[in-house]
């Protein structure tokens, strides 16, 4: 018994003095089984443990390794990057909606859900999201619609079948959008050339319900059905036939003569100037002639229309027949887009529509210049002076500058429907220059400035009431505030020889094109005051550009 004590008690005592270092495993306490080499973490970046893997995705292997947080099906709903609830995104239009998030980083974009079912073993088919996207957008860009506003419609199609990390890129005549999945894969790139342009502004409305549809949460569009659509859009005709659209130039012609002081003869004599150029234009067209010789060619007959009332015994204002035939072809559409662009910050798309606005100016310019020239060899003796000497007539001219936008809306092919409205824009347009410049005498170009920025104000409202675009609300409005008569007088002195004048008048009527212009997009961004705009959370205000402002 005592050996068996002893033998106990030397079994507990240390064998050597590593027993008594401060570092070994105190009695009572569990040793964990050492750990193989293949239980090692081979990376520094792997999990730790304790944190919850995201259900059904592969764990990384490698600080390369595509992050969970691309996934849109797997992307946390509660991060916004810019402050604001995803569901605040709902509440707005899509192209407010897309405009916000175009003008964000890619990656603090917030990523709710498309808004199209998705099937969820197979993802989007790219090939033909970016295919339809493309498609829409070119329809918008060669309807004439703002670059801003097409990349916005391409983003909101991409985005609604689950592309959510795409940049769509527009200009004047190229559209392109790259889409890429992760930081990890190979970009999806895709893109369009737009060669052939035409204004159909019915055909443009068509476009941006099918996108504002595709947008909707609460509307299923399969991309078969978009496809359909998208065809049905493209092989509708126009709204009014050829023959409509020429009587709708003579009438426009004949208004904007009453407009300047004209009578019933130089209604007659601008109506009938301005349907022989029209018919001409058509006839060069069809010849496959550019559109600056089209132009050349329909400033002629009004023109001369001017000069052969010059020539007769008939004490008429001839200069009014040539005045409004000029209303028929300055380009106000094409420069009311170049300006929008330029101002938003487009400046490649915006120069090439300046560019072309030029072309096309200068093209009315040498048909008008060229009958000019022969006129006065005959012996017509114009006077500069009678251009700007307009009396008013408060009614007559009201009436004539609602039937001037009116018959301009159906030269733009709208909808029946837009054709009230924008008539009454623009009749309220011209009683505002009217009471500001002829009665308050605040001079030409702040007039039509203030005049215009009240047409983009109600075109937006009312586009956004309709959910269409804001160019047949605004386009056909701006045309009794037109330059013609400053472009004319202008002319004139240039055929007598006063060539310092002349480009003076010129400089001037360019002048009052861009206050139109500029004016419009001023009060469009301003109607954006009534409208409930995504932004920061608990305010209305709308992220704005970020801007170099010059460094």
């Amino acid at each position: 018994m005592a050996e068996g004590e002893a033998s106990g008690s030397e079994d507990r005592k240390p064998k050597s003095d590593e027993a008594r270092s401060a570092f070994s495993v105190p009695d009572g306490v569990g040793v964990e089984p050492e750990a193989t080499e293949e239980d090692q973490p081979t990376s520094e970046f792997s999990v730790p443990d304790g944190l919850a893997a995201v259900p059904d995705v592969e764990p990384e292997g490698s600080a390369f390794a595509t992050p969970h947080t691309y996934s849109a099906a797997h992307s946390p709903s509660a991060y916004t990057g810019a402050g604001f609830p995803v569901t605040r995104m709902k509440d707005s239009l899509w192209q407010d909606r897309m405009r916000t998030m175009l003008r964000m980083p890619v990656d603090i974009r917030p990523v709710p859900e498309p808004s199209q079912k998705i099937a969820a073993e197979t993802g989007p088919a790219v090939g033909r999201v970016l295919d339809l996207t493309l498609r829409i957008g070119e329809l918008l860009l060669a309807g004439g619609e703002g670059a801003e506003d097409v990349e916005a419609a391409m983003f909101a199609v991409a985005h609604s079948y689950g592309l959510d990390r795409c940049e769509p890129t527009v200009t004047f005549t190229l559209l392109s959008i790259t889409y890429q999945p992760s930081l990890v894969d190979d970009p999806v790139s895709a893109n369009r050339t737009v060669r052939r342009r035409g204004t159909d502004y019915t055909r443009l409305s068509a476009v941006f319900r099918l996108v504002n549809d595709i947008s909707a949460h609460e509307v299923e569009i399969s991309l078969e059905d978009a496809y359909r659509r998208l065809a049905e859009i493209r092989r509708n005709r126009h709204p009014y036939p050829g023959w409509m659209l020429t009587a709708a130039a003579g009438l426009l012609a004949g208004a904007a003569s009453t407009l300047v002081g004209g009578g019933v003869l130089v209604f007659f004599a601008a109506a009938l100037g301005a349907v022989l150029g029209d018919r001409l234009a058509w006839l060069c067209a069809g010849r496959g002639l550019p559109e600056f010789y089209q132009f050349v060619v329909a400033a002629m007959p009004p023109a001369a229309m001017g000069v052969a009332l010059k020539l007769t015994e008939y004490d008429v204002r001839s200069s009014a027949v040539i005045t409004g035939g000029l209303f028929a072809l300055l380009p106000g559409r094409a420069l009311v887009a170049a300006v929008q662009d330029g101002l938003t910050g487009y400046y490649i798309t915006a120069s090439a529509r300046l560019l072309e606005v030029m072309y096309l100016f200068i093209g009315i310019i040498m048909g008008v210049l060229v009958v000019l020239y022969i006129g006065l060899q005959f012996g017509s003796s114009p006077q500069p002076e009678d251009v700007l000497q307009i009396d008013p007539r408060p009614l007559l001219q009201i009436g004539a500058s609602m039937v001037l936008v009116f018959t301009f809306a159906i030269l733009l092919q709208q909808e029946r429907s837009t054709v009230l409205f924008v008539t009454l824009n623009g009749g309220v347009a011209w009683v505002i220059y009217g009471a500001m410049h002829t009665t308050a005498g605040i001079p030409q170009v702040p007039s039509t400035a203030v005049a215009a920025g009240l047409v983009g104000l109600f075109g937006q409202l009312l586009s956004r009431h309709r959910i269409s675009s804001a160019l047949p609300f605004i386009t056909a409005a701006i045309g009794p505030l037109l330059p013609g008569s400053a472009t004319y007088y202008g002319l004139l002195l240039i055929a007598e020889n006063r060539l310092n004048e002349g480009l003076g008048s010129l400089t001037n009527a360019a002048a009052i094109a861009l206050a139109i212009a500029i004016g419009v997009n001023l009060g469009s961004e301003m109607s954006r005051l009534f409208m409930r705009i995504p932004g920061a959370a608990g305010s209305v205000k709308r992220r704005a550009a970020k801007r170099t402002r010059g460094f």
